[in-house]
């Protein structure tokens, strides 16, 4: 059975199974924010673009998760953390390190695809891992 995206429009899968993150630009404000909203969440102006993100970053905060949340079928426990990508933006993000003493602070993490348990259906999101 495929796997349906936890939430459409957070990212693209491309042909060789990478993803990319899809955000959105303003040329009013001159910013990239995530995820893609219609209008720029720092001015306001509604000529925002889709634009695909990077899919390298740097870790900038982390943490483990050892307790399921409420409707969580995967395995824990799993990184939980904060990356800032090239355009300046940082994403809260699920890791694929799950031993905060394993990551530091700066280090490069690159965007992967991850398929949890849906329950009915398996689930895709997002997640980064260390380089």
């Amino acid at each position: 059975m495929p796997a349906r995206p936890v939430h459409d429009g957070l990212f693209r899968t491309l042909d060789d199974g990478s993803i990319r993150l899809v955000g959105g630009f303003s040329p009013t404000s001159g910013r990239h924010h995530f995820p893609a909203q219609s209008t720029c969440p720092y001015s306001g102006a509604d000529d925002v673009e889709p634009v695909e993100l990077s899919s390298e970053g740097t870790l900038w905060g982390w943490t483990a998760v050892t307790a399921p949340p409420p409707g969580y079928l995967g395995t824990v426990p799993f990184g939980f953390g904060v990356v800032e990508l090239p355009e300046g933006i940082r994403v809260i993000t699920r890791l694929e390190e799950p031993d905060p003493e394993r990551l530091a602070f700066g280090a490069p993490v690159r965007l992967v695809p991850v398929t949890l348990d849906g329950g009915d259906e398996p689930v895709v999101t997002y997640s980064f891992e260390a380089l």
